[in-house]
């Protein structure tokens, strides 16, 4: 692999748990643990330079400690931009919500089809009202590259039966 200057190569996390058969790896397998969150009046600018510092792409917004929103990098570049916000603005203004949000035991089939079918590419994880980590779509694409040419025929099988039961005229 030739690496572009002024580029690191990053190391795919969990990888042991990653050989495991694609059908049994649920969220908790290939999630991000640590998760960033603000309260709901924080300012757009004080999210933005917590999320530059930490190196994420999105912010899990609260209120009275439970999850009500989420910021990512596209809301900064599409929202902020096209609604011309004040950088004091507060994070509330420009999250989306309400929360779209997984278990930690569901599979990650089923977290790969919400993305699709919601058109989201981060959706966080929550037990008991917590926010206990977040699944994006590098982390499925992370699980995929190490996915057996058997794990691909059934999401493709999977896929394919997804779309004739959208369309067929017998459901």
């Amino acid at each position: 692999m030739k690496l572009v200057k002024g580029h690191k190569r990053k190391k795919v996390k969990n990888t042991t748990k990653m050989k495991k058969d694609a059908s049994s790896i649920t969220v908790k397998d290939i999630m991000t643990k640590s998760v960033i969150s603000v309260d709901a009046s924080v300012t757009i600018n004080e999210a933005a330079k917590m999320m530059e510092d930490a190196k994420v792409g999105s912010v899990i917004v609260m209120e009275n400690n439970t999850p009500v929103g989420i910021v990512t990098d596209r809301d900064f570049a599409v929202k902020v931009a096209a609604h011309a916000y004040q950088i004091s603005t507060p994070v509330k203004r420009i999250m989306s919500s309400p929360l779209i949000a997984i278990g930690s035991d569901e599979s990650v089939w089923m977290v790969s089809d919400l993305m699709y079918t919601r058109g989201v590419r981060k959706i966080p994880v929550i037990e008991n009202d917590q926010v206990i980590g977040i699944i994006t779509a590098t982390d499925l694409v992370n699980q995929l590259a190490v996915s057996t040419q058997d794990d691909l025929q059934k999401m493709y099988h999977e896929s394919v039966i997804k779309v004739y039961k959208r369309y067929s005229p017998y459901n």
